[in-house]
């Protein structure tokens, strides 16, 4: 499986396509291409994935989607997003990232909408459990995101892909410039055990753990995980610096505003004025 991996993450760039926040993207990134309409439509085909796999995991009902059956939520707009693609350019996995202002506290994060967090018993301690890892991440000068949106198509669930997009994400929270955070991972198909083999650990409160819970809204249970993106088991330590190294070649698309142009004071107008539509850095995005 490992040299499998290695296999993969060696033509990642074939497959895999990050979508950029309404954000500066930062200048690591090589291969940007500030493209609204594929941005938008990038974002489309993942929300139709999303859509019908979660129908048919019932872990939704057809009246949760959109009329042309998209699961849309309002992180998709402030996230990364991690896609894999197929031979046909269709969205097979994905992911996104959702990264936080350092002074965020527990009602500006998702998880403060969970189950856990209407029950009495346990309200207070994921609170505490939150704002100690929020406390945590602006002590060591780290960002901390949420992530969240994981879906495999089924044609993709016999091979390295899941795997390989949970790696992903925390190379690319690496690659942010180190991320702590959480995400709601399932007990379907195997994802909380997938995330906790990578690095993923379960929230603690003053030394208790806080449990599994389940979800009635998606007929699930559901797990909390924290992770830190710099230390991710030891196991696949290897293969998250590889695709951290791989990520500034991925193509990646933003919707609106320009790239950062590093060392340049008032680099951003320059480059308008040096690139006047298309708005385009390195290599477009086919």
């Amino acid at each position: 499986m490992l040299k499998l991996l290695e296999r993969n993450i060696a033509t990642i760039e074939q497959r895999l396509v990050l979508v950029a926040p309404p954000a500066v993207v930062p200048h690591i990134f090589n291969r940007v291409s500030v493209d609204s309409a594929e941005r938008q439509r990038l974002v489309r085909q993942m929300q139709r994935l999303r859509g019908s796999v979660y129908l048919e995991d019932g872990a939704l009902q057809r009246h949760h989607l959109s009329a042309e059956g998209l699961h849309q939520t309002p992180e998709d707009e402030r996230s990364w997003h991690l896609l894999f693609m197929n031979s046909r350019r269709e969205v097979t996995a994905c992911a996104w990232l959702m990264q936080h202002d350092v002074g965020a506290s527990f009602e500006d994060l998702r998880v403060r909408n969970s189950p856990l967090a209407r029950a009495d018993e346990w309200r207070p301690k994921l609170w505490y459990a939150v704002e100690q890892e929020l406390a945590r991440a602006r002590a060591e000068g780290l960002s901390y995101g949420e992530v969240g949106g994981w879906a495999v198509s089924p044609e993709s669930r016999c091979t390295s892909e899941g795997l390989l997009l949970a790696l992903a994400a925390y190379s690319l929270g690496s690659t942010l410039g180190g991320a702590l955070g959480m995400t709601t991972a399932t007990v379907r198909h195997s994802s909380s055990t997938i995330l906790r083999r990578l690095g993923g650990s379960s929230l603690t409160a003053k030394g208790e753990e806080i449990p599994p819970y389940y979800d009635e809204k998606y007929d699930c249970t559901m797990e909390i995980l924290r992770f830190d993106s710099r230390r991710p088991n030891a196991k696949y330590a290897g293969h998250v610096e590889l695709l951290k190294r791989k990520l500034s070649s991925v193509p990646t698309v933003a919707g609106g505003l320009v790239p950062e142009v590093p060392g340049v004071p008032g680099g951003r107008d320059l480059w308008r004025r040096l690139h006047s539509p298309p708005l385009l850095v390195g290599e477009r995005l086919r």
